[in-house]
């Protein structure tokens, strides 16, 4: 059964190695990243990002037994378990699903995980043109019209990250 687990940044490595010694070797944790472009002093540098911002994913037979996640709970570094997800199980299956069929070669979430609308706004997260906010006029197969500030151009849809706004 999957869970998603608030967790306390800084002591994330710690809170792994608890949940594998107090679970057990069998449970699964899946933690989405995606990979940004800022520049920095005029230099273009990638950082990795969790895409659900403090929170990751783990799996274990046994969370259906709230004794079980008492034990779980009492991890160091653990915030919260959230509540509801014995019903949201498929939910959950068919988010971790897209994020891993949207992982390009080096295991980030990719482009492909948002859908792209007409006549919206955006902003990049990757490239020369990060934090930058643009509106999308025209969809084509892999390459997308946008408008940033007057200026209209072209780019490659797999080449950078952007999100709606």
């Amino acid at each position: 059964m999957w869970t998603v687990i608030k967790f306390d940044k800084k002591k994330y490595y710690l809170l792994l190695r608890e949940l594998k010694d107090k679970l057990g070797g069998d449970c699964v944790i899946y933690r989405p990243k995606i990979l940004i472009q800022k520049y920095k002093k005029n230099k273009l540098i990638d950082k990795e990002v969790d895409f659900l911002e403090g929170y990751f994913f783990c799996f274990h037979n046994n969370f259906r037994n709230k004794n079980f996640l008492n034990v779980a709970k009492s991890c160091i570094g653990l915030k919260d378990i959230l509540n509801g997800f014995e019903q949201l199980q498929l939910d959950i299956k068919n988010f971790i699903k897209k994020c891993k069929k949207s992982e390009n070669s080096k295991g980030y979430v990719s482009q492909n995980f948002f859908e792209i609308i007409l006549n919206s706004k955006y902003k990049f997260l990757s490239g020369p043109f990060s934090d930058k906010i643009f509106e999308i006029v025209k969809l084509q197969k892999n390459k997308i019209n946008i408008l940033i500030g007057t200026t209209n151009t072209t780019i490659n849809n797999k080449q950078y990250l952007f999100n709606p706004i």
